[in-house]
């Protein structure tokens, strides 16, 4: 049989599940020597060539049906109406978007379908894994200053310096406590760089704004000069229901768009379904996208905001 290759969103949940399907599907499903790594909503423009002529596994992303394993949570992870009519969980497969991130799916799932009896540390993964994806801090304090060890990781991960690193942190989360991972050379390194950029990202993001309402914003923060910083909306101006955010990445311009976790809006707008609409997905509270270029990121990105800025 050949090896099986994971791949995982490129986000703390994303590479926690990677971590616990691997070691699940080893202990309990006889693989041997899986591997894994990271996507992104990019890799959706190919969906249909997607993982040909291999055995792979999908965590946390988009649902494929060729896909030998797949767990995830987003309410927008069908690309295709019939993939949605056609799926059913079974041995291998399991859909949950009520879960607020994905390990405790592939936990739940794996202790109930395979005899799996995780070790005691992934216990601590799911639950920062929930606090994380969701925002499910306490305040925006916690989520911008708090020193938690999964919280300095998925700092660290602002700073990654190559996808090589999301990787070995795949590695690591699979065979240590977060308290022994977030003292890692590297990832501590990363994580007080990334402390640099928060403070540098709170202080400039003022100047990065394009437009503003009284319950949203729209913010440009694609030049290298400008650092970002997720959640510095909401800390700078709590009483806004919305940010929409431009930033570069690996993959080209990316567009978030943010419910505010501490001022949450009372309309029904799911955010993910919106985004869904231009190619990326998400959950109700928060979602992005890849747009293809740099012109069409700014036009869907004042779009998006045109249609929250007067939301409440």
């Amino acid at each position: 049989m050949s090896e099986l290759h994971i791949y995982y969103h490129r986000d703390f949940d994303g590479m926690a599940a990677a971590a616990m399907l691997a070691e699940a599907l080893v202990e309990c499903r006889d693989e041997v020597g899986p591997t894994w790594s990271g996507v992104n909503f990019d890799r959706t423009l190919d969906w249909d060539q997607f993982g040909l002529g291999e055995r792979f596994a999908v965590v946390d992303f988009h649902y494929h049906p060729r896909a030998e394993y797949w767990f995830d949570h987003h309410p927008t992870t069908f690309l295709r109406a019939e993939d949605q009519r056609r799926y059913q969980d079974d041995e291998q497969h399991r859909f949950d978007p009520t879960a607020l991130s994905c390990p405790p799916i592939i936990a739940e799932h794996a202790r109930t379908r395979w005899g799996w009896d995780p070790p005691a540390r992934f216990a601590e993964l799911v639950h920062w894994s929930n606090v994380i994806d969701a925002a499910q801090y306490s305040n925006a304090d916690q989520a911008l200053f708090g020193r938690e060890p999964a919280l300095r990781i998925a700092r660290a991960l602002t700073t990654s310096p190559g996808f090589d690193f999301n990787d070995r942190i795949v590695a690591l989360l699979r065979r240590y406590d977060l308290i022994q991972i977030a003292a890692d050379e590297e990832v501590d390194r990363c994580h007080r760089r990334a402390e640099r950029n928060r403070d540098e990202a709170i202080e400039s993001f003022p100047s990065a704004m394009v437009v503003r309402s009284a319950h949203a914003l729209l913010a440009d923060l694609r030049s290298k000069k400008i650092r970002r910083e997720r959640f510095a909306p909401f800390y700078l101006y709590p009483e806004l229901h919305y940010a929409v955010t431009l930033i570069p990445t690996r993959a080209g311009p990316h567009i978030t768009v943010a419910s505010n976790p501490w001022n949450r809006p009372s309309n029904d707008l799911h955010l993910g379904n919106a985004l869904k609409e231009y190619g990326g997905g998400g959950h109700k509270g928060v979602a992005g996208v890849n747009p293809p270029d740099e012109t069409t990121a700014l036009r869907w990105g004042r779009e998006l905001y045109e249609r929250v800025s007067t939301l409440t």
